[in-house]
């Protein structure tokens, strides 16, 4: 089974960059992207043989996430059933026979951490969640998860220690789902891998000079370690300032 996540920053600016040209030849079982966004009605995708569930912000050109599958799923949720985290459409669960699946789209801390205490507050919400599901049936998450979680996933760690997404709090959290049960599959197959990076700063040409961050994840469920068969990250395709990241496993 293969799976997609790509933070496409804009889904309509991304289908202008070839998005539909690596949605078909990746050809993909389930393809989820974040940060869409758009509202609905402003966008029409021809995914013929894919089934299209889409989770938008309330506020307009912000956020938002989608999930393309060709397995039809048991049920699907949006949200995570709290009111105040549900305004910015950052997840998507469809529960299939084997497992669930997460989409989600992380909020960032944002410049001076100015929105730490609603990341701490989400994160804790959020892991719960997961636990709850997990205790049901193995969990396959992936999205933009704002965090580089150790000093390998990032090109500068050491003028980047107090910003958002390398702050010791949010690295903490990352530390405390994975301890939780769930395990992250780049690094469970290439632990020592340097300058993988999903996601480049628009400035100072980050990308041509690899100067990037592994923000975008999968995460399984531990007891789904030995299905996993491959998790890459396609840092040639363009079209966003992340690129996608890929999961194979063998459920």
């Amino acid at each position: 089974m293969k799976l997609i996540s790509w933070n496409v920053n804009g889904l309509r600016a991304c289908v202008r960059k070839g998005f539909m040209d690596y949605f078909k030849d990746i050809n993909a079982d389930v393809f989820c992207v974040q940060e869409i966004k758009l509202q609905e009605g402003q966008i029409e995708l021809d995914l013929e043989g894919y089934e299209q569930y889409w989770n938008y912000a309330v506020k307009k050109g912000y956020s938002g996430t989608a999930v393309f599958t060709k397995k039809k799923p048991l049920s699907v949720k949006y949200g995570v059933g709290i009111e105040e985290h549900e305004q910015e459409g950052r997840v998507i669960t469809l529960e299939f026979k084997e497992f669930f699946l997460v989409n989600v789209y992380t909020p960032n801390a944002q410049r001076g951490l100015a929105r730490l205490e609603y990341r701490m507050t989400w994160e804790n919400v959020f892991r719960e969640y997961l636990m709850e599901l997990d205790a049901k049936k193995p969990v396959i998450l992936c999205g933009d998860l704002n965090v580089a979680h150790n000093e390998i996933d990032l090109k500068n760690p050491k003028s980047n220690k107090k910003n958002a997404g390398f702050s010791d709090e949010e690295r903490g959290k990352m530390t405390e789902l994975l301890g939780t049960g769930f395990t992250d599959t780049f690094r469970y197959l290439y632990p020592d891998k340097e300058e993988a990076y999903s996601w480049w700063s628009y400035m100072r040409k980050a990308r041509e000079r690899n100067s990037g961050w592994r923000i975008d994840y999968f995460i399984v469920s531990e007891r789904l370690n030995d299905k996993i068969v491959d998790s890459e990250i396609h840092s040639e395709i363009m079209g966003s300032d992340h690129c996608p990241v890929a999961l194979e496993i063998n459920l």
